[in-house]
């Protein structure tokens, strides 16, 4: 079920800024040109399109990317003890227990406060200007995490503001200032350094973890050390395009915020865990590299409710993806849609590792939502698809509508979250009951892999 691949409306940085300069643009054919832009991103933010599109060129972004990405599946290996006191040096957390030896994805986060975004900005140029210049000392910095905290901040800060010049390109189609008020009322964002674990990843884990465990004894709950495996037969090993549809990356969802913004994931191959020594029993030092994608897409999986297909997404290395979550469907008044999509996971390479950073702006907590403009078929959706009938469509038509019968049995409709005058710290509590909840669509216990694309608050725990 890999479905065709979509390469994405690419908006520029800076027709973003022009769009969203408070000058007028005298050319007539500049202003044509800057009207027919503003109508792309709506259609292709709107209920007929993808409801993603790439903002390229963003100043220090791909730098930023660069820098940070790798971060993640170094902290990702860690023990336990080193990355708390790590995460706790720079004021991170995690939305995943990380202490479960068989997770699939690891995440540090925190809040991002919009207040905080102007006074970053003169250490995201210096820390910048050291990367550009080849500063060595700065990188070997990155290299043992000395600058996780400026990096993580730099690039969230980044995210945030293209994010809140978007939002005011859909005010001016929409009317009003709807979504960028309701973002800035928020006054927080959240942001995220994802680690998509590589099969190789889980053995490395367990290996490190079995190593603790010391030498003779035996608990209930000790790990059976699996099989000696020689990691470089994985190393030329070609992916072909067959994906995992019973154990993806993360299943089927719609984010429930206003945009969520995303970096074009990196790719790593693993190779063996140098480092583990008898004197360091219970550390990993990773060895990898990046690779390109092997399919030359990013493993992110939309799926177009009209057209009824999914669509694999292509977008340029070191763009930003920008995507709609309901609160924006909600708060436009059905103008904007929301996404669906999930990440999936090849079956080859298996030291195939991504990473990415996301960031998700979304409502103030207390922000109420009206449905009295709202497209009631919107909000019930799900429910007219599941009553179809197949049995009369041709067989084209019936492999697809059995696709479609499929992913929205595990994505709750709409109508089965929302009330009218519902505030959205309630609404994200409904959603996320109904998907993972005791008697949810997804409660299959992966609700910690699943759920940290979803607006929801960090955890004061570190672990």
């Amino acid at each position: 079920m890999a479905g065709d691949a979509t390469e994405l409306y690419e908006l520029t940085y800076s027709d973003l800024l022009l769009f969203t300069a408070n000058e007028v643009v005298e050319s007539a054919d500049e202003s044509q040109r800057m009207e027919y832009v503003g109508r792309m991103v709506m259609e292709t933010l709107g209920p007929n399109g993808p409801g993603l599109l790439a903002v390229t060129g963003v100043p220090g972004a791909a730098t930023f990317r660069r820098n940070l990405l790798p971060l993640s599946r170094k902290l990702a290996l860690l023990n336990n003890e080193d990355r708390k006191k790590l995460l706790k040096e720079h004021d991170l957390g995690s939305d995943v227990p990380l202490k479960n030896l068989e997770r699939v994805v690891s995440s540090f986060a925190k809040n991002l406060e919009y207040d905080k975004r102007f006074e970053s900005s003169s250490s995201c140029e210096r820390n910048q200007l050291g990367v550009v210049r080849g500063d060595e000392s700065f990188e070997a910095d990155c290299v043992f995490f000395k600058n996780l905290g400026d990096l993580f901040n730099c690039l969230g800060y980044c995210m945030m503001e293209v994010g809140l010049r978007l939002a005011q390109i859909c005010d001016k189609f929409i009317g009003g200032h709807e979504l960028q008020q309701s973002l800035l009322e928020s006054g927080t964002a959240k942001g995220r350094l994802i680690h998509y674990h590589s099969t190789i990843d889980t053995e490395i884990i367990k290996e490190a973890a079995n190593r603790r465990v010391k030498k003779g004894s035996k608990t209930k709950n000790q790990i059976k050390r699996n099989e000696k495996t020689d990691y470089k037969q994985f190393r030329s090993e070609t992916c072909d395009e067959e994906l995992s549809d019973s154990t993806p990356w993360q299943q089927w969802h719609h984010d429930y915020g206003v945009f969520t913004i995303l970096t074009v994931p990196m790719f790593l191959l693993s190779s063996n865990c140098k480092g583990v020594t008898e004197e360091s029993e219970d550390s990993c030092v990773p060895c990898d590299q990046e690779t390109p994608s092997p399919s030359g897409h990013t493993y992110l999986q939309i799926f177009h409710p009209n057209k009824d297909q999914t669509f694999m997404v292509k977008a340029p290395p070191e763009s930003l993806i920008v995507q709609v979550g309901e609160a924006a469907d909600l708060l436009s008044m059905g103008k904007l849609r929301a996404t669906l999509h999930r990440v999936c996971r090849p079956l080859k390479p298996n030291n195939l590792s991504r990473e990415t950073f996301v960031v998700f702006l979304q409502p103030a907590w207390n922000k109420t939502f009206s449905l009295s403009h709202y497209p009631l078929e919107h909000l019930h959706l799900n429910d007219q698809r599941s009553r179809l009938c197949t049995k009369d469509l041709p067989k084209g038509e019936k492999e697809s509508d059995k696709l479609s019968q499929m992913i929205r049995s595990i994505v709750p409709s709409l109508s089965s979250r929302l009330r009218d005058g519902m505030t959205f710290a309630d609404f994200s509590r409904a959603t996320t009951n109904q998907y993972y909840g005791s008697n949810g669509l997804q409660s299959n216990g992966q609700l910690n892999e699943l759920i940290l694309e979803l607006c929801i608050p960090i955890l004061s725990t570190l672990e």
